[in-house]
């Protein structure tokens, strides 16, 4: 067994049907590679039983490791209560499970911490089969514009080293979306893909597509420069037609060209006005760029309370 005090993380809305599973899992797992560990559930405002039955869990199976389950104070979702349980690991490593549906072999648990002594500090599993076209597309467009070496992609857990944490924690309190904080720490990040060992329907977000697409937009302008390079590129094609109307109105003016009058005037008028106002909106992106910095201080999370189930 490992001489480490290992956290894990887990995500709960409404799993009232997969928690148990997951326990005899995950439990039986890190309880047999790891001496020392604790269990930090993450209420996000279940409205089933899902909290009763780890309580029944816990004693039944007279756990060694300390339960704790965080109740947040509203239905928050996943990246907010991630973030307020990892805050309050105090785990050497820790692992985070976003999903509690066990689609995959035991042993990938093992696995993954295996590949973090080979000298990763973020290692994390994915279903290779658990593809949407809009999360395709997202982790495209944000790997060919992030700022980082590192790629990201569909997870359903990972572990992160006590360093990662710490360096994340430097970057800024609020974490908007771990997968990418973590792929801009400079850190050294690997992925195990695996093939899933029975079907995942329950492991879908579960989030709405306004959350998902407001995510997906934050992630943008905190890590990417994709907003930036729309409104340069808009800017550019309006500069183009201002200069189309304006060479239009000349070869008008002096060859007589039979056209409604006015209308290269009115053109070039609406096309230089707009390339201001998207030559503007460049400046204020990339002003806004720079002032993220007082906005990653803020906390985001609001934790109604922290109840310990048992610890020894």
């Amino acid at each position: 067994m490992e001489n480490k005090f290992v956290s894990m993380v887990v995500y709960l809305h409404n799993e009232e049907e997969n928690i148990i599973p997951f326990l005899d899992v995950a439990v039986d797992r890190i309880s047999n590679l790891f001496k020392k560990y604790e269990i930090i559930c993450v209420d996000d405002a279940c409205s089933d039983g899902t909290v009763e039955k780890i309580k029944e869990y816990a004693f039944e199976k007279k756990l060694e490791g300390i339960v704790s389950v965080v109740h947040m104070g509203f239905y928050q979702g996943i990246e907010p209560s991630m973030n307020a349980g990892r805050d309050i690991a105090i785990g050497d490593l820790v692992y985070e499970f976003d999903h509690v549906v066990v689609d995959y072999d035991k042993n990938l648990i093992e696995e993954v911490y295996n590949e973090m002594v080979k000298g990763y500090d973020i290692v994390a599993a994915s279903n290779a089969k658990y593809r949407r076209f809009t999360s395709n597309l997202f982790y495209g467009l944000f790997n060919k514009y992030s700022k980082s070496f590192a790629k990201i992609g569909p997870e359903t857990f990972r572990i992160v080293s006590r360093r990662a944490i710490n360096r994340i924690k430097t970057i800024g309190t609020h974490i908007p979306y771990r997968k990418a904080v973590y792929a801009n720490c400079g850190l050294n990040m690997s992925t195990i893909s695996y093939q899933p060992v029975l079907k995942a329907e329950g492991q879908a977000n579960k989030a709405t597509f306004s959350e998902r697409g407001g995510l997906a937009l934050d992630t943008f302008i905190y890590f990417t420069n994709i907003m930036e390079r729309i409104s340069a590129f808009l800017s550019g094609a309006f500069l183009v037609a201002s200069l189309f109307c304006l060479i239009y109105s000349i070869v008008d003016h002096f060859f007589g060209e039979n056209i409604a009058s006015g209308w290269p005037s009115l053109m070039s008028f609406m096309s230089i006005g707009f390339f201001g106002i998207f030559a503007l909106l460049t400046i204020i992106l990339k002003y806004l760029a720079v002032m993220l910095n007082l906005i990653f201080r803020q906390q985001r999370y609001m934790v109604a309370d922290i109840e310990k189930i048992v610890g020894k």
